[in-house]
């Protein structure tokens, strides 16, 4: 298979925490990945280096095999990468629909100003579309502020599809969701995925990244540690004892995700 994205000798420290130390991953075009580790090994880190919201000294990243090491946010989402965010980043104060119209001017650096000119047939039909692919079209008209963790997390997945991405970097995507509406989020990133698009997923939920992922790698202090198909990677030791062994500092140090990317709009609600 082609490789889509390769991250080669990736390093990043905040202070004195090495975050990523000489990672290495490669993703497979038209493929579900998945990324898995303890907390604090790396993963959230090595989102934020690929979708530009941190930058690194050494290593590089690729992308189809250009150059997209420190790349900006802006830069990196026009040439097809949609990112969603361990922390769900909605405009809470507006409907759920509204968040869908914001998203189809693919720019949330200045998003409040391009809503007020979105709002087509054609980009309501979109939204909609989305949302019921998403299972809560139900809530179209909802403030996005009333709505569950697990419908945000659902509300954000449908919000990156608006800019038709090719590439989807999801974080914890089923972290929060209601058990019975995990199995419908698997079933719309598979059909994606039949359509030609490529999945990278973090999660920490591993009966969905083992029944749902084609590939799975293990990140352990910043490094990669295997890489495999998920039953190879199930039966690793070395999986196992970083698990049980290898207990990493908080998911914080993973650094701070970025704010105001297009395809992951800042919580209006401070």
């Amino acid at each position: 298979m082609t490789v889509i994205l390769e991250a080669r000798g990736v390093s990043k420290r905040f202070g004195g925490i090495h975050a990523l130390d000489g990672c290495d991953i490669e993703v497979a075009q038209g493929t579900i990945s998945g990324l898995i580790g303890p907390n604090g090994s790396g993963k959230t880190t090595l989102f934020n280096v690929i979708t530009g919201y941190e930058r690194v000294r050494e290593g590089e990243i690729r992308l189809d095999g250009r150059a997209i090491t420190n790349m900006t946010p802006e830069a990196v989402f026009r040439l097809g990468i949609g990112r969603t965010f361990q922390l769900t980043r909605v405009f809470g104060r507006l409907s759920v629909m509204d968040n869908m119209l914001v998203a189809s001017q693919h720019d949330a650096s200045w998003a409040r100003r391009a809503f007020r000119k979105a709002g087509s047939h054609g980009e309501r039909a979109k939204a909609l579309e989305l949302l019921e692919f998403v299972d809560i079209a139900r809530l179209a008209n909802e403030p996005a502020a009333t709505l569950s963790y697990g419908q945000r997390k659902l509300l954000e997945f449908a919000y990156v599809l608006m800019a038709d991405p090719e590439f989807l970097l999801l974080d914890e995507p089923a972290g929060g969701i209601n058990p019975s509406l995990i199995n419908t989020l698997a079933e719309r990133i598979r059909a994606l995925n039949k359509e030609g698009r490529t999945f990278l997923v973090v999660e920490h939920n591993m009966e969905f990244v083992m029944g749902l992922c084609h590939n799975v790698t293990v990140m352990h202090h910043g490094r990669t540690l295997v890489s495999g198909d998920p039953e190879t990677v199930r039966r690793d030791p070395r999986v196992l004892d970083a698990y049980l062994g290898g207990v990493g500092e908080d998911e914080e140090a993973d650094g701070a995700d970025g704010a105001g990317a297009p395809g992951a709009p800042v919580s209006d609600e401070s």
